[in-house]
């Protein structure tokens, strides 16, 4: 049975043909052809926090949100979401206004060792030389791990899979993983700049304050799935 094209006077919306939910008429400037592209852009954008164009699909999405970058902006601003698109590359970041918004990215106490670390980690490489992109392996992140929490044990291999994964789909870093799974500390791990806009520690000092809460032993282990807010 076709679906049926209607406007309703006096409705906030329009039955568009090629939705099974109403476009929204203060939308109704949003070219029709674009409509489905843009419904995939805030899905992207809500359920991995960002879009990343470097090539394909992803491109003309990318693209196509730089386009509406004003009305997306003007959609989200009052959930308290903020649109940062990265100066020097192809990605637009998703970021919950602090203290305001309800949907703040939140990870457990395990995660945040990690994601400590791996800003540690990419902020040393920002400062020391001028690179595009921030790779390192996975055994390069278990010596950072013992060497800014050494009272605590490292994660297992099984784990610290697990957590980058997560990190993977918040769109924190891209992983690729070693074709031999014998050999998982060769994984190569690349930390994306939408990782320090997560936790964005002013400097260096400012990152070791919040390190030190948890380098006593107890404070924090890679068993513990307890949920804190960054």
């Amino acid at each position: 049975m076709p679906r049926l094209t209607a406007s309703w006077n006096g409705s906030l919306w329009n039955v568009s043909p090629d939705m099974s939910l109403p476009w929204p008429r203060f939308w109704e400037h949003i070219r029709v052809e674009d409509r489905a592209a843009l419904s995939e852009i805030l899905s992207e954008l809500l359920a991995h926090g960002a879009l990343i164009g470097d090539m394909g699909r992803d491109r003309e999405l990318y693209l196509l949100a730089r386009e509406y970058q004003q009305d997306i902006g003007e959609y989200l601003a009052p959930l308290h979401l903020e649109l940062v698109p990265d100066p020097d590359r192809p990605m637009i970041q998703l970021r919950p206004v602090p203290g305001d918004c309800n949907l703040m990215a939140r990870f457990n106490k395990a995660e945040t060792l990690l994601v400590l670390t791996l800003w540690r980690i990419y902020h040393d490489a920002r400062m020391e030389t001028t690179v595009e992109t921030v790779v390192v392996t996975a055994n390069d992140i278990w010596q950072r791990l013992r060497l800014y929490f050494d009272s605590i044990a490292l994660p297992t291999e099984a784990q610290l899979r697990d957590m980058l994964g997560k990190l993977r789909n918040r769109r924190l870093v891209r992983v690729q993983w070693h074709e031999d799974n014998s050999r998982f500390g060769e994984s190569q791990v690349e930390i994306l700049p939408t990782l320090p806009r997560v936790i964005p520690f002013e400097n260096a000092t400012a990152w070791e304050q919040q390190a030190v809460l948890y380098q006593q032993p107890g404070n924090a282990e890679f068993t513990d799935a307890r949920e804190v807010e960054t």
